[in-house]
């Protein structure tokens, strides 16, 4: 599975097992990792990280996340520790992506406040 994913070099990779923490220095090959059912794609590109762009095809091979040492391969990877902390996050994930008009995005984040929070997600 690690062989296929660096070979794939996806600009996001999520990993969602009982042990994902595991994974995170076997993986070598992608723009973004987000680790846990907690933690996902929309979070980290519109809340608690840089925004990455790094094209597809391949180019996580060589290239990761946007930031002042982009000169350099670099990977980046968000971990969201509590299902509280998911659920906080996700208010403002999906408020941000209501504005933007990213639905996508905006049904990962109030999957999560649905899932692990105490009130309704942004309408």
């Amino acid at each position: 599975m690690v062989a296929e994913a660096d070979r794939i070099a996806a600009e996001h990779v999520e990993v969602m097992t009982s042990e994902p923490r595991r994974w995170l220095d076997r993986l070598k090959n992608y723009g973004a990792l987000f680790l846990d059912p907690e933690t996902n794609v929309s979070y980290g590109d519109e809340v608690i990280g840089t925004n990455q762009p790094c094209r597809p095809r391949v180019r996580a091979r060589y290239t990761g996340g946007l930031w002042v040492g982009k000169f350099f391969k670099t990977c980046i990877y968000w971990e969201i520790k509590t299902p509280e902390a998911s659920a906080v996050v996700g208010e403002y994930c999906s408020r941000l992506c209501a504005i933007e008009r990213f639905r996508g995005h905006k049904e990962q984040a109030d999957l999560r406040v649905r899932r692990y929070g105490r009130k309704n997600a942004a309408e």
